[in-house]
């Protein structure tokens, strides 16, 4: 049974109640347009819904429950409202100004990002280099009160709506490849500029962009922490965005499965349901089975989230787990649905074409595998009948 306190009930309730009023009527809109209105992140942080943890003289509610954010993000993807990314905003790169930034940068950025104001994005990928960090090429050099940021990077969610975004680039790149450093850099910056917002598979209203920085000076004041530690500051907020992930991706995979419940209960062949079908009720069992013991795992892991000691590999296989069964959730609908998981007029087929990219971001599959083979095969590991539970 899953535990949730009584204000946090409330809290979903409320929050249930906001989606349908204020963002899903709109999002078909915001597809066709590629991106989602500014409005939305406005109408959430009036309402209390943008961003939970910051101090009450920041605007939040001065509570860091993971279970807090863990209600949005169930609630938004299962609204099949996934596209609008606040969660990127409020839990993803939010705390990186809590955790490194100054009081006066707090000060500065928290209050209108709350509110939505300002929109938040993080500037990692380049054209070049995508989970490898030390491939990066945006570079950055010390002048005598600023710094000359250079550089491109690409696949920036947020990125059209951003004012506010955290860039990271090389600040020693002959000595030393993994020193980089977190710069703040904000809209109007001179030699700022925005490509395209990128046309994609899926998830249409979400804003995704190149990012262009032509010797755009960023005072030294918008240096996001020490400088030359950004590399291990990225590192540090990695567990949590691939919970975050996890959260996003496993409430979309229990949609994709009522959806389909609710058409093959429905749909006719051979005169009887879909449903009477034995392929299908196996096909379903095993899904069923599947999301619920995912959804005990993600929630421990929430749990030990709160206490301070996710670790890094139990992230990574929730983040595997879950953006795999994602995307065998929609496959399933897909091919349950016959022709009509094909059309677009169906939901499944969104959730089809939206799946795929979670297990690409925030790292591939491949490097999840990877994370969680070094683990299990090192020699520090402790086989099943000597652990402490």
């Amino acid at each position: 049974m899953r535990v949730f306190t009584e204000e946090q009930t409330m809290f979903r309730d409320a929050y249930r109640k906001f989606l349908a009023a204020e963002i899903v009527p709109h999002m078909e809109q915001w597809r066709e347009a590629g991106i989602v209105d500014r409005t939305a992140f406005q109408k959430a942080g009036e309402q209390g819904f943008l961003m939970i943890w910051p101090d009450e003289r920041f605007g939040g509610m001065g509570d860091n429950d993971f279970r807090f954010e863990q209600i949005i993000i169930e609630e938004t993807n299962y609204a099949r409202a996934g596209d609008w990314f606040n969660t990127l905003h409020s839990r993803l790169v939010g705390p990186y100004l809590s955790r490194f930034g100054s009081e006066q940068q707090m000060q500065r950025f928290l209050p209108k990002c709350v509110s939505g104001e300002y929109v938040l994005a993080i500037a990692m990928t380049e054209p070049d280099a995508g989970s490898d960090l030390a491939g990066m090429r945006s570079t950055a050099v010390e002048k005598d009160d600023h710094w000359v940021l250079n550089g491109s990077k690409t696949y920036i969610s947020n990125g059209i709506n951003a004012d506010v975004i955290i860039v990271a680039a090389k600040t020693n790149p002959d000595n030393n490849p993994h020193e980089m450093t977190l710069f703040i850099v904000e809209r109007g910056m001179e030699g700022f500029e925005r490509g395209r917002n990128l046309h994609k598979m899926g998830l249409k209203a979400q804003d995704t962009a190149e990012l262009a920085f032509n010797d755009v000076k960023v005072p030294t004041e918008n240096v996001l922490g020490e400088p030359g530690k950004g590399f291990y500051y990225l590192m540090e907020g990695l567990a949590e965005e691939r919970l975050l992930g996890a959260v996003g991706y496993l409430s979309s995979a229990h949609l994709s499965f009522d959806l389909t419940r609710e058409f093959v209960m429905q749909r006719k062949a051979f005169g009887k349901p879909l449903s009477a079908f034995q392929n299908t009720q196996f096909k379903l069992a095993e899904l069923r089975s599947e999301l619920d013991v995912a959804q005990a795992f993600v929630d421990q892991c929430v749990a030990v989230h709160n206490q301070g000691k996710l670790t890094a590999v139990d992230a990574a296989k929730a983040k595997l787990i879950t953006s795999e069964l994602q995307v065998k959730a929609a496959d399933i609908g897909v091919q349950l649905h016959g022709g009509a998981g094909y059309m677009d007029e169906y939901a499944i087929s969104r959730q089809y074409t939206d799946a795929k990219i979670s297990t690409i971001y925030a790292g591939t599959s491949e490097i999840m595998k990877v994370i969680i083979s070094r683990d299990c095969l090192s020699d520090d590991y402790v086989p099943f009948n000597s652990r402490n539970f």
